[in-house]
């Protein structure tokens, strides 16, 4: 089977590999679509590993992971099943193959493109952070980043009954899916004075929630400027590999008393229910997070679709890469 590897920063080969064979209590699924994350790009894709780590692992880096289940040596997963499928850690999905064991293979409908539905598992990840909320009925809320964690942030809260969303990041084209997708008002923070636009935007109230979804370590300290007094603050960003908050307004932190929330969901004990959940409210039509795959891209262009994602070219938001034909 073929699979991508990082030979260096910032550039992928393929390697020939045996496929997988399952073992007891694991399924062996056909990888048919894989899409692309931020924190692969700034976390593993821009990182720059002593020389000695290259090649890294094949398939790595790469998380959001869909297909079909072809063999399975397990109770709980069936042959023909369609899912998305979690790596273990150090694992990517760069690859034609996999084995998994149940607890980490959520299945999905037969129904729908699949490389709609691996875009679950992103939003899965933020359905857990807004659940930190608690409820947003009526709530200012500003989301700082509007990639695929950001949209989907501007997407549920709109959904759950934000009052006003506001969508900040400097791409048109993701300022424009914004609006489309839930958010009441966006932001240029490369253009405008964004404290300034906000205090207008909300008429002095300013903001009840504010999320930081940049991946950059300046975001930490625009976030806690934007909150109101006593409002919350909930931090999603990983800002890669030894990430430290560039400057940390501790004043601004003292005075606003605001309630911080980081959230990671993979680091609870629990890593896939807002998964699950995200996949059954997708498929009620409650909220579709398909409807941020910008890009469509075969896995030979594996380069072309992490080199998009990190340049912010072409107006991508969310690139999915199809392997094996994309199960068709």
């Amino acid at each position: 089977m073929k699979a991508a590897r990082l030979v260096a920063p910032q550039t992928f080969d393929f390697v020939e590999l045996d496929e997988p064979v399952p073992q007891d209590g694991q399924a062996k699924i056909r990888v048919e679509a894989v899409s692309v994350c931020g924190s692969d790009i700034h976390g593993i894709y821009h990182a720059e590993f002593p020389e000695e780590n290259y090649p890294l692992a094949p398939g790595v880096p790469c998380h959001e992971i869909a297909g079909t289940i072809v063999e399975s040596k397990t109770d709980e997963l069936k042959e023909g099943q369609r899912a998305i499928v979690l790596p273990t850690r150090g694992f990517g999905g760069l690859m034609e193959y996999m084995v998994q064991t149940p607890d980490r293979v959520l299945p999905v409908p037969d129904w729908g493109p699949i490389d709609e539905w691996v875009m679950c598992q992103h939003t899965g990840t933020v359905l857990y952070s807004v659940k930190q909320m608690g409820n947003v009925a009526g709530k200012r809320i500003a989301v700082l980043g509007q990639g695929g964690i950001g949209l989907s942030f501007s997407m549920l809260t709109e959904k759950m009954g934000a009052a006003q969303v506001i969508g900040i990041d400097p791409v048109e084209a993701r300022r424009e899916k914004a609006l489309e997708i839930g958010a009441t008002n966006t932001v240029n923070p490369a253009k405008d004075d964004m404290y300034e636009a906000i205090e207008e935007l909300t008429g002095g109230e300013g903001i009840d929630i504010v999320v930081d979804a940049t991946g950059d370590p300046a975001g930490f300290g625009q976030c806690l400027k934007i909150v109101k007094r006593w409002g919350m603050f909930v931090s999603f960003s990983l800002t890669g590999q030894g990430g430290k908050i560039s400057e940390f307004p501790h004043q601004e932190f003292m005075f606003k008393a605001a309630t911080i929330i980081p959230t990671q969901v993979a680091a609870t004990s629990q890593p896939t229910k807002e998964i699950r959940e995200m996949i059954a409210l997708k498929e009620r039509g409650w909220a579709d997070p398909g409807l941020l795959k910008s890009h469509n891209l075969d896995f030979t262009d594996v380069q072309k679709a992490y080199d998009m994602y990190a340049d912010y070219t072409d107006g991508v938001i969310k690139v999915a890469i199809s392997l094996n034909d994309g199960g068709k």
